[in-house]
């Protein structure tokens, strides 16, 4: 992971400029294979997929807009 992490790094500092890579959520499944959920800042979705392709050994499965964030705060129990 650290050296694909890097890898990520150097290509969107060099090449892929527009992007900002946020954050990974990292997932193991049950056959043991790391699958990972990228949260990216970028002014298209075509940018996305040239960092994979430039990064190589990456495949975008889906690409989606995220709309907002909540967190159990946002949804108090009633305390009446």
């Amino acid at each position: 992971m650290p050296q694909v992490g890097r890898r990520s790094n150097q290509v969107l500092r060099d090449d892929v400029t527009t992007v900002t890579w946020e954050l990974s959520h990292v997932v193991v499944g049950d056959d043991g294979l790391v699958t990972t959920f990228c949260i990216y800042d970028a002014p298209s979705e075509s940018e996305i997929h040239e960092h994979a392709k430039r990064l190589g050994s990456h495949n975008v499965a889906a690409v989606h807009e995220i709309a907002g964030d909540v967190t159990p705060d946002d949804f108090p129990l009633d305390e009446s």
